[in-house]
């Protein structure tokens, strides 16, 4: 449509120049096809560019303000939570103008080696055993292709494995060890070490206090901290149970997911061309149990872009949200109309009928630029950076 636009006053103004350069002698000679043609005398031309540049001034108009909304609304980048640093690294790229998915990755890596706030990268999130594994996703809004790793062992870069497996694979989602082989394969640095001394001491803490809590139910323990076994498991009866004074771990001891102890980045980028990509990196929950999965790498729940509606971004207690998909109900919200603020709402509130104990947020984002997030259970909070701001924004949503 620019080109159009432009294309067309182009013509009229050497239309219109032409004119006053034959208006002395009254005629002028058009060719067409190579034959030429002669235009009888007209009243003088000299008023004709005039009409044209009136003419012409409302295009100008309209190119000037498509050019501003264009440089007004992108680079745009939205994250959950204060990541500010983050934030500022996926900008900067995208600024510079790299692809909105090369751009999620330099913001998300970026959390990873600031470790923000012990959930994101190594050295945090030990599980039952200690060990710190990385969930991670990314999401291309235009080709709708998805690259994710889950409960990865050894391999700090989640969001560089995620992305591998979009560029050197037809899957969408390796998990576990298998999962570090490919990423070790395909030039990440690797086997490593993920935990670090804050999370032993974090774990041998837990330890300390019979491993509790933790996100078992209905189990027995053979001792304080397992091996367990389901309450009816056959070879332990009631009696058996209650004579000994055996610990009996019900939902009453369950962990409940706090700010701290589950913060996944979920970062959203539309680039300079207008295309949106998403991401996302956790160490999951703190002593979950080994070998789980949250909603980081789940396409839909923890993150969704489609490049003609918007995204969304989510975070919080993901064994819940990503029974509903939260990301995919709010751009497909969007899709059908619903601003922003309505969508994160209504996704919200899907979850909290169910379960009104929940913590988590969503963020929501459209095409237009225009974000929104909602929450339950905590305030939370959301950084922002566009053209029109100086520096990462950060919003706060009460629930």
């Amino acid at each position: 449509m620019l080109y159009l636009i432009l294309t067309f006053i182009s013509v009229a103004l050497r239309s219109g120049l032409g004119g006053l350069e034959e208006g002395n002698s009254g005629r002028s000679f058009i060719s067409m096809a190579a034959k030429p043609f002669f235009i009888p005398p007209s009243p003088p031309a000299k008023t004709t560019p005039l009409f044209n540049i009136i003419f012409l001034l409302p295009l100008l108009s309209l190119v000037a303000g498509h050019e501003a909304v264009e440089l007004e609304q992108y680079p745009l980048v939205v994250s959950t939570w204060p990541f500010v640093e983050a934030v500022r690294a996926a900008w900067s790229a995208a600024d510079g103008g790299a692809s909105a998915v090369d751009s999620v990755v330099e913001g998300c890596s970026a959390c990873e080696e600031l470790r923000c706030d012990g959930t994101v990268g190594p050295g945090g999130s030990p599980d039952e055993n200690g060990e710190t594994t990385i969930d991670a996703l990314i999401m291309d809004g235009v080709t709708m292709e998805v690259g994710a790793v889950a409960a990865m062992r050894y391999v700090k870069d989640g969001i560089k494995a995620a992305r591998l497996v979009i560029q050197h694979t037809e899957h969408t989602l390796l998990a576990g060890e298998k999962a570090s082989e490919f990423a070790i394969s395909m030039g990440l640095l690797g086997p490593t070490n993920l935990s670090s001394p804050e999370s032993m001491e974090m774990w041998a803490k837990w330890k300390d206090s019979r491993c509790q809590p933790n996100f078992r139910k209905n189990v027995l323990p053979a001792n304080s901290c397992g091996p367990y076994h389901a309450t009816n498991y056959l070879g332990h009866s009631d009696e058996t149970c209650s004579s000994t004074g055996q610990m009996l771990t019900s939902n009453s001891g369950l962990l409940h997911v706090g700010l701290h102890s589950h913060d996944t980045i979920s970062m959203a980028v539309i680039d300079r061309m207008g295309h949106i990509a998403v991401g996302t990196s956790t160490n999951g929950a703190t002593f979950k149990i080994p070998g789980r999965v949250g909603d980081g790498p789940i396409a839909g729940s923890s993150a969704y872009a489609v490049d003609e509606v918007g995204a969304c971004c989510a975070t919080g207690d993901g064994d819940i949200m990503m029974r509903f998909l939260p990301c995919y109900q709010v751009v497909e919200s969007m899709r059908l109309g619903m601003e922003p603020k309505l969508a994160a709402k209504d996704a919200i509130a899907r979850i909290a009928r169910k379960f009104p104990d929940f913590l988590g947020a969503v963020v929501a984002l459209n095409k237009k630029g225009e974000h929104a997030g909602a929450c339950h259970g905590w305030t939370f909070k959301y950084s922002v950076r566009s053209p029109s701001m100086k520096d990462v924004e950060v919003f706060t949503v009460l629930p």
